[in-house]
């Protein structure tokens, strides 16, 4: 099939089905929590009802999904990939010292059944929450449902093993995963010849650089679309570190990489287009239950993204994104106000990482280098 008419790929930041998220569906977790001011999962869910009115549970697997799930097929998206920001476990083993910890139980996966997600990425600082007995868990019910998985494994190379998914017209789309401790990864999540873990990646050098590009060499074929998943940064801002922008280039100059799907900020960031190829700073949250939680309303984090990318003939991205918003932990098309919103932010961003943003749709706006 000519890459001009396979479908888009989608992309979306982080996929928080836990802690509220969970007790609303079927099979909710025990709701108790080790937080410092919260102590049960069920208060996320009154602080969202108190800010957007009740919800009625327990709802579908596919409530939090919401509009979303309409654009998935309308663009027949596939493959579909997310960042998983929780573990889907009963383990009650919280990680010590941390200050939040997410679990969905198995019992829910149909959650992530119902978006057809393909590939779920592990590679993040919530993976590893309730423990190794989590992880493994976690690694067991994505493998009962069908849902492959990269970034974290049972030891060091199952950890780094890329995901392979088929493309529908031919082809495949591989997708390395990784989380840096800058984003909040413990270092003892490190996956190693004898622990589970995750692929940390510790920092922007070229040796990491070069770690990347022997991995996608050896696997790249051709037609291959190459993903490179990352968790890095702080949740909150828009400054991007020309080490990390340097670093990103660099992955595309030289290591192959085709789409640099970067997630860990809370709120959707720039995004650059180099030498054809999309780099996602941050993806933002997509699905969460952070509803009734203020303090950053400036960054308008009730706002989610959804990113579709195709290739032309010539290996270059056209990328078609599709704002949404939450309420009531579930995702709705954005309002006219925020599909605005976020195209002032977009463009404000491309001045400095030189792209351009535009309105094609009701729904859409369509990012490119300028």
């Amino acid at each position: 099939m000519n890459p001009a008419s396979q479908p888009p790929l989608f992309l979306c930041g982080d996929v928080m089905t836990g802690r509220g998220v969970d007790q609303i569906l079927a099979h909710p977790s025990q709701p108790w929590l080790h937080e410092s001011h919260v102590h049960s999962a069920l208060d996320y869910v009154r602080l969202a009802e108190r800010k957007t009115g009740p919800i009625a549970r327990p709802v579908a697997p596919a409530y939090p999904w919401g509009e979303a799930l309409a654009e998935l097929d309308h663009r027949a998206a596939q493959p579909r990939i997310a960042n998983l920001e929780t573990a889907i476990t009963t383990s009650d083993d919280a990680w010590p010292g941390k200050a939040v910890h997410y679990r969905m139980h198995p019992r829910n996966i149909a959650c992530l059944q119902a978006a057809g997600i393909d590939c779920a990425i592990l590679a993040n600082n919530h993976v590893l929450d309730w423990g190794r007995a989590g992880l493994a868990d976690t690694l067991d019910a994505l493998d009962r449902a069908h849902i492959a998985h990269a970034g974290a494994g049972a030891d060091d190379a199952s950890a780094a093993c890329a995901a392979v998914l088929p493309r529908p017209g031919g082809g495949r789309v591989v997708v390395l995963a990784f989380a840096m401790p800058n984003a909040g990864t413990p270092a003892a999540w490190r996956a190693t010849a004898v622990h589970p873990g995750v692929n940390l990646l510790d920092d922007w050098s070229a040796a990491s650089q070069r770690r990347i590009a022997a991995q996608a060499g050896q696997l790249r074929r051709p037609g291959d679309v190459v993903v490179l998943s990352i968790h890095w940064g702080p949740n909150w801002g828009y400054d991007i570190d020309p080490a990390q922008r340097g670093f990103a280039h660099a992955l595309i100059d030289h290591a192959g990489i085709d789409i640099v799907h970067g997630h860990s900020s809370h709120h959707p960031l720039g995004i650059e287009v180099h030498a054809g190829k999309p780099i996602l700073y941050g993806c933002g949250d997509f699905i969460n239950d952070y509803e009734g939680i203020g303090g950053y309303e400036s960054y308008r984090p009730e706002l989610a993204l959804m990113v579709f990318v195709s290739f032309d003939g010539g290996g270059s991205a056209d990328l078609r994104l599709v704002p949404m918003r939450r309420s009531r932990f579930r995702l709705a098309h954005a309002r006219e106000a925020e599909m605005s919103w976020l195209q002032a932010m977009f463009a404000t961003q491309g001045r400095v990482l030189g792209t351009r943003v535009a309105r094609t749709a009701a729904h859409e706006l369509r990012l490119w280098a300028a």
